[in-house]
């Protein structure tokens, strides 16, 4: 007979299980199009002590887990863009320390009144207001916004959070020293070794790296290796002086994210986080009792519809007062209606200090679950979602100042030629454009990065987005003659076409297709001025280089 607790004592064995089971609910979670974090908690869960019983190599899953929070961190550090600071820093700013400020606030005063000690609601607030970076990113990557006004915006106070984040990192590590030390001589200790570890950071990143990194990349294995070894060693170095490892793999990541090589870096760290970032959300759920999950379901329940509801209102409410429009404060908001895999590790460390028990860390894990699987389907959605409740957000906006409006330059004029979409192509077509002063043409794009660059180009450009039903409220276009849309997604055109048909627009359209089925699209719906740059490209080059040296 098969001894299956015999083949569970190879921790190899136990692992291949594991994986097995991780790449099934996988499966499950894109069918559902959920992210893998939710997957992989009920993974733990599953093959934890409460059900199957599995999991037995608690040490080793807790080495992985150790790793993959490093990378996580290291990534984090890597990926703090400079330009989007500058760009959106200060609505970033207002808005991440305001919602972080209002979740806490009042997370503290729901979780006291459920009946929860003061330490433990503090540390229930403060979980309440992290949210994903690695969900929210992935979301706004696969839907093409991330380099639009409010994605941009979005990642500005995702930054603002991760760095609040750290601060209480900090914190805990400083708790956590305890020892013979007052609370003034740790806090002085802390800074001391915190003020050692910035300096390591900056003297690595303008004297070491620069050059290193430009001799590494001749080797991409090499580079990816040092970067590990890198996060992993200052994360191992701040914990022998009696820090928080997660700070110096962050720190290890700023250090290196001004080297040119970073996206390189990035791009091939993030499915080893991915992989390692398994084993934390195994052993959390497999730490976890369903009886201590189970009488957290009504308060769980609460503080989902408070981070669900509350996290985005707050945002609407900033970013309107501010001078944004409600569909930009609308968008940006929901990426906040759910909690991060930065609330889970912050509660671990809480758990291990000793300040909270398991039921509140099975509290936030089921908060999580629940407001990371709901939030998923708001951002998927968030479009038609805008366009069924639009009139009731209204309350949100200023009609005094409009920040948005401002990028709109001159936006009453009547142009002969509108350019939608300032890309590669677009690019091309407004340097063609501008051989022709005598035609005056406006530039739409819905990155603000792009409105800059060609306003100090002297060019008349404002912030738009296809998607936007009142992109063209503030345009008249009774005159414009020819309308260019160089963005390719069929959808988008298909939609764009109903809204100019709408208007009555006379003048000439021109769509953009990037694929055969696209073109098909188009032509179904009666377009006959159609961009196709790729085989426009292809055809100038064999009609103008080829087929001369072919004939």
């Amino acid at each position: 007979m098969f001894d299956f607790d015999a083949l569970l004592e190879n921790p190899f064995h136990e692992f291949a299980i594991i994986l097995i089971f991780a790449a099934v609910l996988g499966l499950v979670g894109k069918l559902l199009k959920q992210p893998l974090i939710v997957m992989f908690i009920f993974l733990g869960v599953l093959l934890g002590p409460a059900m199957l019983d599995i999991v037995k190599s608690k040490v080793s899953i807790h080495l992985l887990a150790e790793l993959g929070i490093s990378i996580l961190l290291f990534i984090v550090g890597l990926k703090l863009d400079l330009r989007i600071i500058k760009s959106v820093g200060k609505i970033a700013l207002l808005t991440g320390l305001g919602q972080v400020l209002f979740t806490s606030v009042f997370g503290y005063f729901i979780a006291y009144f459920l009946g929860f000690s003061s330490l433990h609601s503090f540390y229930i607030a403060v979980a309440l207001t992290f949210s994903s970076t690695i969900i929210i990113v992935k979301l706004l990557s696969d839907k093409k916004e991330i380099d639009s006004l409010h994605g941009q915006i979005a990642i500005g106070f995702l930054i603002v959070q991760d760095i609040v984040v750290i601060v209480m990192m900090i914190i805990l590590s400083t708790i956590q020293q305890g020892g013979e030390l007052s609370l003034s001589q740790s806090l002085l200790k802390t800074l001391a070794v915190g003020v050692f570890l910035v300096g390591i950071t900056l003297l690595a990143m303008k004297y070491i790296f620069p050059k290193l990194t430009v001799y590494l990349a001749k080797s991409q294995e090499l580079l990816v290796l040092f970067s590990v070894a890198w996060a992993v060693a200052l994360a191992s170095f701040a914990e022998v002086m009696g820090f928080s490892g997660e700070v110096g793999a962050f720190l290890a990541g700023i250090s290196l994210a001004s080297s040119e090589f970073k996206e390189n870096i990035s791009n091939r760290l993030v499915s080893l986080r991915d992989f390692l970032l398994l084993f934390f959300f195994v052993g959390l759920g497999a730490n976890l009792e369903l009886s201590s999950i189970q009488s957290q379901i009504q308060p769980a329940l609460y503080l989902s519809v408070f981070v669900l509801i509350g996290n985005p209102l707050i945002v609407l409410i900033i970013m309107g007062q501010m001078g944004y429009r409600k569909r930009t404060s609308f968008l940006a908001g929901l990426t906040v209606a759910q909690i991060s895999e930065f609330s889970l590790i912050f509660v671990g460390l809480g758990l291990a200090v000793g300040h909270i028990n398991e039921e509140v860390v099975g509290l936030i894990t089921l908060v999580g679950l629940i407001t990371i699987a709901l939030s998923t389907y708001l951002i998927l959605y968030s479009h038609q979602i805008y366009n069924y409740i639009s009139k009731y957000l209204s309350i949100f906006e200023r009609t005094t100042k409009n920040k948005e409006l401002s990028h709109k330059t001159e936006a009453v004029q009547n142009y002969e030629v509108i350019l939608i979409g300032l890309g590669r192509f677009g690019t091309q077509l407004a340097i063609m454009l501008d051989e022709h002063p005598e035609i005056n043409y406006l530039g739409i794009d819905f990155d603000p990065l792009k409105i800059q660059e060609y306003r100090k180009k002297n060019r008349i450009a404002f912030y738009g987005d296809i998607d936007d039903p009142d992109l063209f409220e503030n345009i008249p276009i009774d005159k414009t003659r020819i309308i260019i849309n160089t963005v390719s997604d069929i959808y988008l055109n298909q939609s764009f076409l109903k809204e100019m048909r709408r208007r009555n627009f006379n003048g000439q359209l021109y769509l953009t297709a990037s694929t055969n089925y696209e073109l098909k699209e188009l032509e179904k719906e009666g377009m006959t001025h159609i961009l196709q740059p790729h085989q426009m490209a292809a055809s100038n080059f064999y009609r103008t280089c080829l087929k001369k040296h072919l004939s």
